[in-house]
């Protein structure tokens, strides 16, 4: 790589592949200007962590994550300038520090639930940054139930270690003209309890209001626009958890 410096935004969030993060772990060791860029970064992840507290329910669109992670790779300014050395604290190789973290921020905004999550595999108390969603989806261990709908296909996955759930839906027909689809946790007394409404998307990954833990079924109604708070149809799908 012609700039390793350039490496600085990404490798602090997590969006470099092995070899780079070799590269740039070995550079780090002796550029206290790149120690302390990944620092300043770290420190914004760590505010994103308490706005994450809010664990905000909207969905994004499904690709914002890795849109966001791959932009963090671009935003960085020009190289050093050949023999000239590179001045500490020059405004335009700062640029790329509030380009990328307004960019984080703007992921909180439209409802990620962005989460700040220790690593484990090189010990040194790195974090990177996951969703609500990914935690589920990542969960070894979730119940998986997969439905095909006429030509759609919905697959529910609910992580107890987590106490949520998501439904993932493939070419989802939409609601009804003035209908919505709502999303509902079963409990084990046979409630129906409302767990969110879900985009007019065919492709979509939802995260579920509430708590999942004991949920014995999720199910989908169709529902007046804005939702009801209790079911006015039978299911048109109900996924069943063991």
């Amino acid at each position: 790589m012609s700039d390793i410096h350039a490496l600085s935004g990404a490798y602090a969030i997590h969006a470099v592949d092995e070899l780079e993060r070799a590269q740039f772990e070995r550079h780090l060791e002796g550029c206290s200007e790149c120690q302390a860029e990944v620092a300043s970064f770290r420190e914004a992840t760590a505010l994103l962590a308490g706005l994450a507290a809010l664990d905000a329910a909207a969905t994004p669109p499904p690709d914002l994550r890795d849109l966001v992670l791959a932009e963090a790779r671009t935003v960085r300014p020009l190289p050093p300038r050949t023999g000239v050395g590179r001045r500490r604290g020059d405004p335009r190789r700062r640029r790329w520090l509030p380009a990328a973290a307004a960019a984080a921020v703007a992921v909180v905004g439209v409802g990620v639930g962005v989460t700040v999550w220790p690593e484990t595999d090189d010990g040194g108390g790195s974090s990177r940054v996951l969703t609500a969603s990914d935690r589920v989806l990542a969960d070894t261990a979730a119940d998986r139930v997969v439905l095909e709908l006429g030509d759609a296909r919905a697959t529910l996955v609910r992580s107890r270690e987590h106490g949520r759930a998501v439904l993932v839906t493939e070419a989802m027909p939409p609601a009804p003209e003035g209908k919505v689809y709502e999303l509902w946790l079963q409990t084990p007394d046979d409630d129906m309890v409302p767990a969110g409404l879900m985009p007019r998307r065919t492709d979509q990954t939802v995260l579920l209001d509430g708590d999942a833990s004991d949920a014995t079924a999720v199910g989908i109604t169709v529902e007046p626009e804005g939702g009801s708070k209790r079911p006015t149809s039978d299911p048109i799908a109900l996924f069943e958890l063991g």
